[in-house]
């Protein structure tokens, strides 16, 4: 049996975990935004082509991890703290606006992601973008991941404030 200052140096351990994960999610997918909306405005293929990889790499490295850490931390102080996961909304919406980001990211990001690098560097190989599909693609690449961004911040600002109730 764990004394009270030992379950709340656990609750505290696994808070920050979550913290850090999530700093680290969020601040990764509001990087690869911005890198690629900084990318396209260069007009140069093979800036646009090296961005996306980048982007992609950085996804496998940061955000994946993020996202098992963030689940597994969240989980364990929750249960620690006597937290009712799907009785307290603070949790709760939190976890649905999560979800909505990723089936957002694994539906159409990631499947855009990879379109866009093979044909960026289709392009980039061939000296030739069209210009108009790349757009059409880019667009909706930006909009989605968008989606999958404003879910997880809203979930985040949800869980400090602790609302709803």
């Amino acid at each position: 049996m764990y004394s009270v200052k030992e379950t709340v140096m656990e609750y505290s351990f696994y808070k920050l975990l979550h913290i850090f994960a999530i700093i680290l999610f969020l601040g990764n997918i509001i990087t690869g935004l911005f890198w690629m909306w900084f990318a396209v405005r260069t007009k140069e293929v093979k800036i646009i082509s090296h961005t996306i990889r980048g982007i992609i790499l950085a996804d496998n490295i940061f955000t994946t991890p993020g996202v098992i850490i963030i689940i597994a931390t969240g989980v364990m102080a929750a249960m620690i703290g006597h937290f009712p996961i799907l009785g307290t909304g603070w949790i709760l919406w939190p976890i649905i606006l999560f979800s909505i980001s990723g089936v957002a990211f694994m539906s159409r990001v990631a499947p855009l992601q990879r379109s866009l690098a093979v044909f960026t560097s289709e392009a980039e190989a061939s000296g030739n973008l069209d210009w108009i599909k790349f757009q059409s693609l880019y667009h909706s690449w930006e909009l989605w991941g968008i989606v999958a961004t404003v879910t997880p911040l809203a979930a985040a600002v949800m869980m400090v404030l602790k609302m709803p109730k």
